[in-house]
């Protein structure tokens, strides 16, 4: 993005954020109540969805590339730019080359810390360290730990597996040599949203059998965990609240090419081995259409025996955590999710 680019979207973004913040206006433009299932539709998220309409084509009617930079567009509008204390960005060796991560060091923080892996969501084929960098900000700063997000490469450009390669490359990365990064080994988290929440359980999977020091902590932020099997809420709110089956049809043809399994755990953790695995917090959203695999996936994991805090935003839809900076509702489930992480590595 050029600068001039950039300061009409600082500038729009401005804008958006300060109308969300009077009460008059959302209730103005949101119109009458949504329910559905007895769950009414946040005020704000409905002004959301209402002006989106008025952007223009969806990002699953356009060529990826342009779905790429409108997401990345609207994510910044409603995210903003958190104060940080240090934003850096190093590559490492990946299974296919360098692998980008971005370091976020809260501020006035010195010494060694915990610190979170962040897979950002987008489907597998979106998203990257721009689009998810207000909420990365976020997370360090509520939580008061270091976050290292991972700009793992997309498909269909590099289809499955290569977004679980990246995955785990970062992961064990960071992991073997935390001390030169001043992040304690014993207390290293796993993290992300939607796509990136299956990539982080698919990690903390993965690090509950083999050697090495595991995650201390899961963080799944309404985490896709199933490809095999379409759970009723993908059908009930697939139409009209921003993730739609248009978008996860689009994601899932580009990055599913071959003959993959589709219960293979890499894609669907939810049909995977969930014993042992870190301690979780998994919040769903009412309105997603992943809502029902994420509840799934909690539970499965409590059956199992992990520790699991499970928490459902009723009144908000898919991608609210890219909402930092917009109304007031997205924010309150924002500090809710950095409070769960900071519990999670205490």
């Amino acid at each position: 993005m050029t600068a001039a680019a950039r300061l009409v979207a600082d500038l729009r973004g401005s804008v958006a954020r300060g109308a969300m913040q009077l009460k008059p206006f959302v209730s103005a433009v949101a119109g009458k109540p949504v329910v559905v299932d007895g769950k009414r539709l946040d005020p704000e998220m409905q002004v959301l969805l209402r002006l989106q309409k008025l952007e223009g084509p969806s990002v699953e009617d356009v060529p990826i590339s342009r779905g790429r930079r409108i997401l990345r567009s609207q994510a910044q509008v409603a995210g903003g730019t958190p104060p940080i204390g240090a934003v850096t960005d190093r590559t490492i060796d990946g299974p296919a080359g360098p692998l980008g991560l971005r370091f976020y060091t809260p501020r006035g923080m010195s010494g060694s810390s915990a610190a979170l892996v962040f897979y950002h969501g987008g489907g597998w084929i979106y998203g990257d360290l721009e689009s998810h960098d207000a909420l990365c900000r976020a997370l360090a700063e509520q939580a008061q730990v270091r976050v290292v997000a991972v700009d793992y490469r997309l498909a269909p450009e590099a289809p499955f597996p290569a977004a679980t390669d990246d995955a785990w490359a970062a992961w064990t990365w960071v992991r073997d040599h935390a001390a030169a990064l001043a992040i304690q080994p014993d207390r290293i988290a796993v993290g992300g949203d939607s796509a990136g929440g299956n990539l982080a359980a698919g990690v903390a999977q993965r690090a509950a059998r083999e050697d090495g020091v595991p995650p201390a902590f899961q963080l799944l932020i309404y985490p896709a965990t199933d490809f095999a099997e379409r759970a009723p809420s993908r059908h009930r709110y697939g139409t009209g609240f921003y993730l739609t089956s248009g978008f996860m049809d689009k994601a899932e043809d580009n990055y599913l090419v071959g003959d993959e399994d589709r219960a293979d755990p890499r894609l669907s953790p939810l049909r995977g081995d969930v014993s042992g695995v870190a301690p979780a917090y998994v919040v769903t959203a009412g309105f997603d259409p992943l809502l029902d695999e994420g509840d799934a996936y909690a539970e499965l994991m409590r059956e199992a025996g992990v520790q699991v805090e499970h928490h459902c935003e009723e009144g908000l839809i898919h991608g609210f955590a890219s909402m930092v900076s917009f109304g007031r509702s997205a924010p309150a489930a924002i500090a809710r999710l950095s409070a769960a992480l900071q519990r999670g590595l205490s």
